[in-house]
């Protein structure tokens, strides 16, 4: 391993990294016994898309875990060297073969739980011809009424969803972000 690779998934003790506090720094974090190299552990970033066609929403119902079996929005992490709306049409396609065209950042989630920033945009369908990846047992294309409420895999798709039907209509808006007293899981685990 060079000084400059991270500690991957190895034991602690099959690493030459140590967590500590490196100096003029107040957070602990691995640090490279022989060079002192830091390894900074940053959040991952997950981007999605509320996606509409006719008034209807795209959802899909999860083939993978966690929450396998009930449905969230098009999503997943971003990849290096990749912009957050291209990995949010990327997802689109790779969960419900959608091709998307995205029109503005809808809203960021900050769930410091699972130390995750969620960047979900507002998208339309270019066409409505979808249909599931190898990340979702099946998809549709919900009328407002008829969205499996009870259902949802994850508080951030209602959050999204709320916030996307609050903005309806609107051509300009800023992205919203947590709901009042929703801090991401941070004061009930």
């Amino acid at each position: 391993m060079s000084p400059a690779d991270p500690p991957g998934n190895k034991p602690p003790q099959e690493t030459r990294f140590e967590r500590q506090v490196p100096e003029g720094d107040d957070h602990a974090r691995l640090v490279c016994r022989d060079c002192g190299f830091i390894h900074y552990e940053n959040p991952k970033i997950v981007v999605g898309s509320v996606v509409a066609w006719d008034e209807r929403i795209l959802l899909c119902r999860r083939a993978i875990e966690p929450r396998k079996g009930f449905w969230t929005l098009p999503a997943g992490f971003l990849e290096l060297n990749e912009t957050a709306a291209a990995g949010a049409e990327r997802e689109a396609w790779e969960e419900a073969r959608a091709r998307l065209e995205i029109d503005q950042l809808l809203a960021v989630y900050s769930i410091p739980r699972i130390s995750q920033i969620q960047l979900i945009f507002r998208a339309r369908l270019t066409t409505p011809e979808v249909a599931p990846g190898p990340e979702t047992l099946e998809l549709d294309l919900f009328e407002w009424d008829a969205i499996p409420w009870d259902h949802l895999a994850f508080p951030s798709v209602h959050w999204a969803l709320s916030d996307y039907r609050a903005v309806r209509g609107q051509t300009a808006f800023a992205p919203r972000s947590n709901p009042p007293g929703e801090d991401g899981g941070l004061s009930h685990p």
